[in-house]
């Protein structure tokens, strides 16, 4: 193969990839721990990851653990059907299995299952682990290790609680598109710590009416959660909002759609 032959080859499958990164939905809606409600699904399961893709939402979110044994798992609580996940290992959680027969994913299953397609990204919440700020940030070590490892970075955005996880991906990754859940940090503070940007519970946008606008005019993303009732919605949507988490997806998408 002649060099203009290979430049060609190159500079083809780099237009492909572009064309088809480009595919994410682009809509406001994210499902929490992905759309389980309707079909009474296992919340932050391999399914209800399926049925937020099926629905088109913009995100499915998820959240992660870090077992004993130093394996990323996907699930909310800190227990798994009353084990404990940080004292526990990963074969000791497979004893128990989610009421449709899956197992407790783990983060990489996760992401692959959620990387065969180019429409829903994957929203990684980093859990802050009861034993432990360094537990805590040797969790985000193996999150961004692992999202690199399988070239999952354009589907995966990341948020977090713990501040100082939030920047040690930052420092990780520098192009990492990361999120601060806990609403004690102003946009101002954000920014300078080069997150991407605020994920709050939307009764702290209430209290601080400003920081929306403040947000975007210094370029950030702003998310709201956890947002169940089309008022509150509405309202997020008439602050130009780029991102609304949700247990109710489909009321969401079904709002966006009446207001366009």
């Amino acid at each position: 193969m002649n060099t203009a032959t290979r430049i060609f080859l190159t500079l083809t499958v780099c237009a492909m990839w572009h064309v088809s990164a480009a595919q994410f939905n682009q809509n406001q809606a994210i499902a929490h721990r992905g759309a389980w409600k309707t079909d009474n699904l296992p919340q932050n399961s391999i399914a209800s990851l399926q049925r937020a893709v099926e629905l088109g939402c913009a995100g499915s979110e998820f959240d992660v653990h870090l077992t004993k044994d130093n394996v990323l798992v996907v699930n909310h609580d800190n227990d798994f059907y009353g084990i404990d996940i940080a004292t526990a290992t990963y074969s000791e959680l497979l004893v128990k299995k989610h009421p449709n027969g899956e197992s407790i994913p783990t983060a990489e299953a996760y992401l692959l299952e959620g990387m065969k397609q180019q429409k829903t990204k994957l929203i990684y919440e980093l859990k802050t682990s009861k034993l432990g700020k360094e537990r805590t940030l040797y969790s985000a070590d193996l999150a961004v290790q692992l999202v690199h490892k399988l070239g999952a970075e354009d589907w995966v955005e990341y948020i977090a609680f713990d501040y100082d996880a939030c920047k040690r991906i930052v420092e990780l990754d520098p192009n990492a598109k990361v999120y601060y859940l806990n609403g004690d940090k102003t946009p101002a503070e954000a920014k300078k710590d080069k997150l991407y940007g605020l994920d709050y519970h939307f009764s702290i946008f209430k209290k601080n009416p400003t920081w929306i606008r403040e947000a975007h005019d210094l370029g950030l993303v702003v998310n709201a959660w956890t947002v169940n009732t089309d008022d509150e919605m509405v309202n997020l949507l008439d602050q130009d909002v780029e991102f609304i988490t949700t247990d109710e997806p489909a009321l969401l998408l079904n709002v966006i759609h009446n207001t366009k």
